[in-house]
């Protein structure tokens, strides 16, 4: 689409310009060369060339053509930028996902801008906007609640008709066909699920985030694992909550919890973070992990290492999926496509001292 390869040969234009030690004033090609050079109509290169002028690389002149505007001094802001938003930044996996994007990005000369949404969608508005007005070359962003309607459709509608790559990491708004770079989410939850089933546990709660699309998928693959095992599903054996109550789950919700725990053996949890938040409250309710309960996280963070009880966890790529999703998005910038399939990458188990067979089991 021209619409897309226009921002291709804006950042083509830039790296030429590098590549080839241009200072200010020197002669640039004009719109018939690159028409030519790029195989594309006049009307795409006036859209790169105004891009380049507003970003003060490239300048015309009536009657005498096009010339670099950026000086040798100044050269190092023409380098191409790509936005980057993500829900967090300082914890968790999120270091490791960030710093495989930058070093991506650092290898191919491609400048990078953080915005981080804090999971809230307001913010992921403001993050859209900012990064629409710098005329960023691509964007790599983690969606906020991504299991409920999103409000900032029409941003995003922007983003595509102006032609700009995007790529979502971790999940996607299911509603949109922006390609997605992620841990396939449905498989963590199956194999989590039949690691426990393994074990002999008949009875596997989950403990499960409904708004966004990772706590809906692995949801599935714990189905699935139930029904390839024949085992019921209980409603009383799954307990939803949000990202906003996630701070409060084991005190305000206590009792909610509680009565989870007492009709299982075995805990699915959302992630890591949550399975080592449940391996703290059990041991204040006098619950044994794993003799009492066996518990299992997703995502291999560090604290499934840390945590008291070591936590099985089913692998995240962390920084491998930081830079497969920096080097896609780079395909897509030079190649001047929208239509890029995404990846997902397939989960292993980790298993460590948090589950184990049902003490019936051991004890029959």
């Amino acid at each position: 689409m021209d619409n897309y390869k226009y921002r291709a040969i804006a950042a083509w234009a830039k790296r030429y310009i590098e590549d080839n030690a241009l200072a200010a004033g020197d002669r640039f090609y004009s719109e018939t060369e690159l028409c030519r050079i790029h195989n594309v109509s006049r009307q795409t290169v006036r859209q790169a060339l105004a891009v380049l002028e507003r970003q003060n690389v490239l300048t015309k002149r009536r009657g005498s053509g096009t010339f670099v505007q950026t000086t040798k001094q100044q050269r190092v802001r023409i380098m191409p930028t790509v936005g980057v938003i993500a829900t967090y930044f300082s914890d968790y996996i999120f270091p490791s996902i960030v710093t495989g994007i930058e070093s991506e990005l650092a290898k191919n000369d491609v400048a990078m801008q953080l915005a981080a949404t804090h999971n809230h969608v307001a913010e992921e508005t403001r993050a859209l906007q900012a990064m629409l007005a710098q005329e960023i070359d691509g964007l790599i962003v983690e969606p906020c609640k991504s299991g409920l309607p999103n409000p900032n459709t029409a941003l995003y509608d922007e983003i595509r008709a102006r032609g700009i790559p995007l790529i979502f990491f971790n999940a996607k708004y299911p509603q949109m066909d922006f390609p997605l770079i992620a841990m396939d989410d449905k498989e963590a939850g199956r194999i989590a699920a039949e690691h426990l089933i393994s074990l002999g546990h008949e009875k596997v709660a989950a403990l499960l985030v409904f708004d966004d699309y990772q706590g809906q998928l692995r949801y599935k693959g714990y189905l699935d694992a139930l029904m390839a095992h024949h085992l019921p599903l209980s409603e009383g054996r799954i307990l939803w909550f949000s990202t906003d109550e996630w701070d409060s789950l084991f005190t305000v919700s206590k009792e909610r919890v509680l009565s989870l725990l007492s009709g299982a053996t075995a805990v699915l949890c959302y992630n890591d973070k949550l399975a080592a938040a449940l391996v703290d409250f059990c041991k204040k309710e006098g619950i044994l992990v794993p003799d009492g309960l066996s518990v299992a996280g997703i995502d291999d963070s560090s604290l499934a290492e840390r945590c008291e009880v070591p936590l099985t966890s089913v692998t995240h790529p962390k920084q491998k999926l930081g830079e497969k999703a920096a080097a896609l998005l780079l395909e897509m910038i030079r190649g001047g496509t929208q239509n890029e399939k995404g990846y997902l990458y397939r989960p292993r188990l980790v298993i460590r001292r948090s589950t184990a067979e049902p003490a019936k089991c051991r004890t029959g």
